[in-house]
């Protein structure tokens, strides 16, 4: 049986917030940098160095490479917290506050049930836990790893695999979520969220009225 195309374990986060930006950057291989995207780099230096340390009695592993070969996932933790038993706990870093709109969280809390997923598979440890770090909070937010978080992980999985294999760019958001998540997003230009759904709208007149 051949092994599933890897799949990033950042597109996960990407294509919970919108699939087209995961298309753009996964299928289409293009990327720009706004404040947002450069914020996240420089927390991220900061963590992105392989190394191990111990605090308070706990190992601490930075840049630990991860991945799930039954899912075909692949990727890097920021921090994974060895707990008593070897237990994983991981912990992604983020710009911002903790305190997002819920929708956006969630797609925080895919990225990191990713992670929790690839560690269980490499450690065969159960990971129920894991934590998000935001940096202009300075606080953790905890996220259980649920099944129904599992269950998202592989069908996101699956819908990224499916849309990498058909190389179709999957449309832009409906204009009520887009209105709350282009406008931070670097590839907005590239997008043209507004022109494609004109450009919808167009064709949807012109097939019930010929003469528009």
């Amino acid at each position: 049986m051949d092994e599933p195309e890897k799949i990033p374990l950042s597109a996960l986060q990407h294509w919970r917030y919108c699939p087209r930006q995961c298309g753009l950057i996964h299928l289409e291989q293009v990327f720009d940098e706004n404040i947002f995207t450069l914020r996240g780099q420089a927390l991220h230096a900061k963590v992105d160095q392989p190394g191990v340390e111990t605090a308070k009695g706990v190992r601490v592993e930075r840049a630990l490479p991860l991945w799930d070969d039954m899912l075909g996932l692949v990727g890097k933790s920021d921090v994974v917290e060895f707990l008593a038993g070897g237990v994983p706990y991981p912990v992604e870093y983020k710009h911002g506050s903790r305190n997002k709109a819920a929708d956006i969280a969630a797609c925080d809390d895919l990225q990191l049930a990713a992670q929790a997923v690839c560690l269980q598979a490499m450690t065969g440890k159960p990971v129920l836990e894991g934590a998000l770090y935001y940096a202009s909070s300075k606080r953790r937010r905890i996220v259980q790893i649920t099944n129904q978080l599992r269950d998202e992980v592989a069908q996101t999985a699956d819908a990224i695999r499916h849309m990498l294999s058909s190389r179709v760019l999957p449309p832009p958001l409906i204009p009520e979520l887009a209105a709350k998540r282009c406008k931070a997003c670097s590839l907005l230009e590239r997008c043209q969220p507004q022109a494609t759904h004109a450009g919808v709208l167009a064709a949807r007149a012109a097939l019930f009225d010929p003469d528009a």
